[in-house]
């Protein structure tokens, strides 16, 4: 039998207000907080740190 897929679908927003956001996987069983990354934000042409936000 096939093991549960436990990782839910996450989006990662951009703090510098660009609009500009990645999807990603989370489990929400390892990592309860809300996750925070510093990735590229093509938009502001930098490194900025991403919040997790809702998938609507």
């Amino acid at each position: 039998m096939a093991k549960k897929n436990n990782n839910e679908w996450i989006r990662m927003n951009s703090t510098a207000d660009t609009g500009f956001f990645y999807v990603t996987r989370k489990n929400p069983r390892n990592t309860t907080g809300k996750l925070t990354l510093r990735k590229y934000d093509p938009v502001v042409r930098r490194h900025v740190e991403f919040k997790e936000g809702k998938i609507k």
